[in-house]
C-alpha cells in the first residue's frame, strides 16, 4: 500500500509542480551555472548505494589550486531560498518512482557514514529512506545527529500508513515556516564523525 500511495502521489506531484519545477531549474541555470542537477551516492535500504537526485543549490567556483571554495562561501541568496522552500528536493520524486525512495523515511545520508553507526542506530536502515521523515519535522537540521537518529529509529519501530500522512503534513507546514534549516551557524550540516558516548543510544 504504501509504495503504491508513494508512485501516486510523487506522479501526480511532478504533474501539478512541473511549471515551479522548470521555472526552479531554469533560475538554476541562470544563477548557478550549467549543471543543474546534483548527484550523489548515499546508502538506501538495508544500506545498498543508491544515487540521490536534487536540484543544486551551490555555485561552483574554485579556488586558485582549482578546487571547490568551502560551502559557505558557494551559497548565495538564490541558494538559501531554494534551500528554504526545499526546492531543491523536487527531483528525488524520481528516485521515488524508481524505488530508491519513499515520500517518508529517514533520510538517505552518505555511504562513508555506514561502518560509524551503533547497533541501534543501523536500525535507520530496515525501511527504505525517504524524502521526508520523522526527524524532519521534530527539527529538521537543528537537531544532531544522534537526536535524528533516536527520531530516525523511533519512525522504523513505529511506521503506519497515518504516521506518514502526518508527517507529510507536518512537513508542507515546516517548509511554509521556514524551521530548523540549519544547525547552529552552520550552513551545512557538520559531517557524522561517529557517537562517542553510546549508552543513551542503547
Amino acid at each position: 500500500m504504501k509504495r503504491c500511495f508513494d508512485i501516486f502521489l510523487s506522479v501526480l506531484a511532478l504533474i501539478i509542480f512541473s511549471p515551479v519545477i522548470m521555472t526552479t531549474a531554469c533560475l538554476i541555470r541562470i544563477r548557478l551555472g550549467p549543471q543543474v542537477l546534483f548527484k550523489q551516492k548515499r546508502s538506501g535500504l538495508y544500506g545498498k548505494p543508491f544515487y540521490i537526485y536534487k536540484f543544486r543549490s551551490m555555485t561552483n567556483d574554485l579556488d586558485e589550486h582549482g578546487n571547490l571554495l568551502p560551502p559557505e562561501e558557494r551559497i548565495t541568496k538564490f541558494s538559501i531560498f531554494i534551500r528554504k522552500m526545499s526546492l531543491d528536493e523536487f527531483p528525488q520524486l524520481i528516485n521515488v518512482i524508481k524505488g530508491d525512495l519513499s515520500l517518508v523515511g529517514p533520510r538517505p545520508l552518505l555511504m562513508k557514514y555506514l561502518p560509524l553507526y551503533t547497533e541501534n542506530q543501523a536500525k535507520r536502515h530496515q525501511v527504505r529512506p525517504g524524502i521526508t521523515g520523522w526527524a524532519q519535522v521534530n527539527g529538521r537540521n537543528a537537531l544532531s545527529w544522534e537526536e535524528k537518529f533516536k527520531y530516525d529509529v523511533w519512525y522504523v519501530e513505529n511506521q503506519s500508513f497515518w504516521l506518514d500522512i502526518k508527517i507529510l503534513g507536518l512537513t508542507v507546514l515546516k517548509v511554509f515556516k521556514s524551521e530548523g534549516i540549519q544547525y547552529d551557524d552552520h550552513i551545512t550540516m557538520p559531517a557524522f564523525t561517529g557517537t562517542r558516548n553510546d549508552c543513551e543510544d542503547r
